[in-house]
């Protein structure tokens, strides 16, 4: 007769305490630790000046988060050049005023922005090992297409008309232009990939000619949105989306990305490469949550001040 292994009770016990530990981390503290990453990107023509940058993105704003929106109106002290909103400000249909709020220091300043699938559709309570499970099989996420008829609609048509009246540009499958000082900031931006509102022939051809340094901005990095920006020759893309992993294992890092984006520029600075084109890629890690699943381990809220400078 083969012999069964026990394990002992206080093992059992250390480790379901422990992971409750875990837990309660994650949800009383990480969730909440909110903080600026700092980033210098060598990406301008030479002879332009420095621009700071400041990018936020997956605010998921719940009605009540009172300190959420105490640091995002913190953040206009920092006086960026410009800001970009790289989407999923909701997970409340009811939290458009409170994202304005949060945002209102900061719509003082130039900026743009594109929306995430969350600003259109509310969340759904879902089993977060289903992003394990999916990732297993192949698949890049939970969502992949438009959401079905049940699912609420979020009014981003109220979000959009306070970023418009604010003078934000809205870079949904479309391109625009700041200008800065005499400068010329070249923005073009696609529509969420993540549910296939993505319209890269509308705006396909190539940076702005007439600007001194053109950007894409898109919600999700999906590598079909990051070939043809790199491949038309964009310098920097800026995305959000993946919340860095969330929840991330200490000392390796993230297991998914919620979509094909490898794990490795999760979150960050990395670079994208195409045939005869290499484009730097920041990703933000996004400063909030769905509200179903209100946590993050190893892998804090932020926001990215990034310093865009001439390349060597």
């Amino acid at each position: 007769m083969r012999a069964r292994f026990k394990v002992p009770l206080g093992i059992t016990a250390g480790i379901g305490a422990t992971a409750a530990a875990g837990l309660v981390y994650a949800a009383g503290f990480e969730v909440r630790s909110f903080r600026l990453r700092r980033v210098t990107i060598p990406c301008l023509p030479q002879g332009m000046r420095p621009l700071r940058v400041l990018q936020v993105s997956d605010i998921h704003m719940v009605c009540g988060q009172k300190k959420k929106r105490r640091w995002l109106q913190s953040l206009a002290g920092l006086r960026p050049d410009f800001v970009i909103n790289t989407g999923d400000n909701l997970s409340d249909p009811q939290g458009v005023p409170e994202v304005l709020d949060a945002l209102g220091p900061l719509m003082e300043f130039p900026g743009a922005y594109v929306f995430g699938s969350n600003d259109y559709y509310g969340p759904r309570l879902r089993n977060p090992g289903r992003y394990l499970l999916e990732k297993a099989r192949g698949a890049h996420g939970l969502n992949g297409n438009a959401p079905a008829e049940n699912v609420v609609h979020n009014p981003w048509e109220e979000l959009r008309d306070g970023f418009d009246a604010a003078g934000w540009l809205n870079l949904t499958n479309t391109r625009d232009t700041l200008k800065l000082d005499g400068c010329r900031i070249g923005l073009t931006g696609i529509d969420d990939p993540h549910i296939k509102r993505d319209r890269y022939a509308r705006v396909a051809g190539g940076p702005d000619p007439e600007a001194d340094v053109s950007f894409g901005i898109v919600h999700a990095p999906y590598l079909r949105a990051l070939d043809a920006f790199t491949a038309d020759g964009y310098p920097l893309i800026l995305a959000g989306h993946t919340h860095g992993g969330q929840l991330c294992v200490p000392f390796y890092g993230a297991l998914v990305t919620n979509c094909d984006l490898d794990t490795d520029r999760v979150k960050g600075l990395s670079t994208h490469t195409t045939p005869g084109h290499t484009a730097h890629l920041h990703v933000s890690a996004g400063c909030g949550t769905n509200r179903y699943t209100p946590v993050r381990f190893a892998c804090p809220p932020e926001a990215s001040l990034l310093t865009l400078t001439p390349s060597a």
